[in-house]
């Protein structure tokens, strides 16, 4: 797809706002989301990055519905989010999205083969035995197959984690610091993998802290003080750098006007 051709959104956030309870404080809310208001292409890898404290992960939360925003509208596939209960939340996850976290989410009592095949078994649905051996064969951790996680390196249980979406063909996939726990090489996989999920027609949302690992997105959202201070073009992780200093410079005068 050409990147001077930009599709249609699938993930819609207006004036999304999230307030947290403070512990101890009874009906006193901190707020961290002060009014998201994004557009997620179709198709696209997309990255969000801030400073410490900017929202990042409670905006990738909020569209999946893991956490449930206090205001605003979150639309993802044409589904009015907050519309629905838990259980219909959950219903659609299993069904359009699948989940890379930094913690990988891997079932320490299944083996390498069984969680990837797990979030089709939720949904109702089976995934063919050969989809899941060709895939653990390309993302090279087919030895491992009825091994368990924790035998594994943090490195290949992020594979896994990979697999587990690679299979299952989710429409959307959330990634959440994917490449956090890793070294360079073991990060740069994972980052190739995910970066080649839309070639198959996934939509990838990504935060991170790592300006190389947004450069490799085509959009990057820099977001500040719970607000989106800019969107800029992947491809180049020092101007990625300096839009987060840029943001955090922004948040440390407000603070100051304040």
């Amino acid at each position: 797809m050409p990147r001077d051709f930009e599709p249609e959104p699938c993930i819609r956030l207006r004036d999304v706002r999230m307030d947290f309870p403070v512990p101890g404080r009874k009906r006193e809310t901190v707020q961290v989301l002060h009014g998201i208001t994004l557009d997620i292409p179709d198709g696209r890898l997309t990255a969000i990055v801030g400073p410490s404290g900017s929202g990042k992960s409670t905006t990738l939360l909020c569209a999946a519905g893991l956490e449930r925003a206090t205001a605003g509208s979150i639309e993802v596939l044409g589904t009015d989010m907050l519309a629905l209960n838990a259980r219909q939340q959950a219903a659609f996850r299993s069904e359009n999205i699948g989940f890379v976290f930094q913690e990988y989410n891997l079932l320490s009592s299944l083996t390498v083969e069984d969680n990837i095949a797990l979030p089709a078994r939720l949904a109702g649905r089976r995934i063919p035995r050969k989809t899941v051996v060709d895939t653990m064969t390309r993302l090279g951790i087919a030895e491992h197959a009825r091994k368990r996680p924790e035998s594994l390196s943090g490195g290949e249980r992020q594979r896994v984690a990979i697999a587990r979406v690679v299979a299952n063909q989710p429409r959307i996939v959330f990634a959440d610091e994917p490449t956090g726990a890793l070294d360079i090489r073991s990060g740069n996989v994972v980052l190739d993998w995910l970066q080649a999920l839309p070639a198959q027609g996934t939509t990838v949302l990504m935060v991170t802290h790592d300006p190389h690992a947004a450069a490799r997105a085509d959009n990057v959202i820099v977001l500040g003080s719970g607000l989106v201070h800019r969107i800029i073009p992947g491809g180049d992780a020092r101007a990625v750098s300096d839009a987060v200093l840029a943001a955090q410079s922004a948040d440390e005068e407000s603070e100051l006007e304040s």
